[in-house]
């Protein structure tokens, strides 16, 4: 079995080779993109201990996202649910809706200091291009988004905030239409245009030096956990389950960063991934799926594949969980034994919308985080009172309406868009 270094941050447990326990990530790209992505790593590594670059990047997280975001207590879920004691990190409440501003602001500072003119980005669910978009338009930094057609069709609220934000949006008609082959296509772009372009990565996953930027920078979501845990509790609770959606990866890896080196048997870190629908065989789940390992955007880890071992096409209600493929620092977690991942369907996802909506209005959970949500609904009951559960809300439903309505016939009317405040 593979151990974790304690005392080390898990992004930098990689060989020389930036392979993690000697089988997952490395840097398996095209011979073109070796200089810029060996030009970002040693930016990075000189960058992460320049005292300017953090106390600019502090100011950031402070005065522009608004950190810490919100610990709160889930009490009519508690109570309705029975067993555990359930509580949320609001990270919904960051600047512009989700944990994505986290490494935007880093990319952005990076970017700057590269000399670099202009940035592209891939996005699922819009989140991550509306928040490059918004930033580059903060910084004055030319912003170009790469999304699946069919994303970029059933997520038109976002889609029209980029562009109100100045930012060149194109919808890639290839494959499945989703979130892969926006990821795809970001990279062929910058390959062309490395030079005088910034690659923005919207998750731990890609090259890793892509994986260890957004790793470093959503690490800030634990580390605030950490200490709100601590004053609203006087301690580490002696059961703790910090349960979070994972997709790509970047918004559980924040939520537990911090935590990696405690006792598993006190902290426990559960990650729900998307099964799709009941009726499918298709799922973004390579890891509760037990899928095989393979090469993915530059990274190996284990990934969604059909019998030849070509990337089979994703499927999830949510479009920032449909990704073929998950972070080679999540499967690190899960060789490793430190974290458990299991899944959830689409039906799931919805009913828990109506139970999170109809008990709490401080929470009003996206669909990524509502798969979290669904998780901890069907298993709450089965801990005792003692057991602290936290979910990572990681996103506003607003983003969802559509989707939502079209599923479930009706959306909130009480529910604002506090996403673009």
């Amino acid at each position: 079995m593979i151990k974790l270094k304690k005392g080390i941050p898990l992004y930098d447990q990689h060989d020389k080779n930036y392979m993690y326990g000697g089988k997952f990530g490395s840097n398996y790209i095209p011979e073109t993109l070796w200089k810029p992505v060996e030009d970002l790593t040693k930016t990075f590594n000189k960058l992460r201990n320049d005292k300017k670059f953090l106390r600019e990047k502090e100011h950031y997280f402070n005065e522009y996202i608004g950190s810490p975001t919100p610990f709160v207590r889930l009490t009519n879920l508690s109570r309705h649910l029975g067993g555990a004691e359930i509580w949320a990190k609001d990270i919904s409440k960051a600047k512009f809706g989700c944990h994505k501003i986290y490494s935007v602001i880093v990319h952005a500072l990076i970017c700057k200091r590269s000399g670099k003119k202009a940035w592209s980005t891939e996005t699922g669910a819009g989140y991550n291009g509306k928040v490059v978009a918004m930033v580059g338009k903060h910084f004055k930094i030319p912003t170009t988004v790469f999304m699946g057609k069919r994303d970029y069709l059933r997520q038109s609220p976002n889609v029209n905030f980029m562009k109100k934000a100045g930012a060149k949006v194109i919808p890639v008609d290839v494959g499945s239409k989703s979130l892969i082959e926006a990821t795809s296509e970001s990279m062929r772009y910058w390959v062309a245009n490395c030079d005088k372009s910034h690659l923005v990565v919207g998750s731990v996953v890609g090259p890793n030096i892509f994986q260890k930027i957004c790793a470093w920078s959503v690490s800030q979501i634990s580390k605030e956990l950490k200490i709100q845990i601590n004053n609203t509790f006087k301690k580490m609770p002696k059961k703790l389950k910090l349960v979070s959606a994972v997709g790509g990866g970047s918004s559980s890896y924040g939520l537990w960063d911090n935590f990696i080196d405690y006792d598993k048997k006190q902290v426990e870190l559960i990650g729900i991934e998307a099964e799709g629908k009941r009726t499918s065989k298709l799922h973004s789940a390579p890891l509760s799926k037990n899928c095989k390992l393979g090469i993915l955007h530059g990274s190996a880890q284990y990934v969604f594949q059909n019998k030849e071992g070509q990337i089979n096409s994703s499927e999830s209600i949510s479009s920032g969980l449909s990704y073929s493929g998950i972070s080679s620092l999540h499967c690190l977690l899960k060789d490793a034994k430190r974290a458990k991942y299991y899944s959830v369907n689409d039906d799931q996802v919805l009913e828990a919308f109506k139970i999170v909506t109809k008990l709490e209005d401080r929470v009003s959970p996206s669909l990524e985080p509502l798969h979290a949500y669904a998780w901890v609904i069907a298993n709450a009951k089965k801990f005792d009172k003692s057991t602290i559960i936290v979910i990572g809300n990681s996103g506003h439903s607003y983003k969802d309406k559509h989707i939502i309505q079209e599923e479930l016939g009706y959306y909130p009317n009480d529910i604002e868009d506090i996403a673009s405040i």
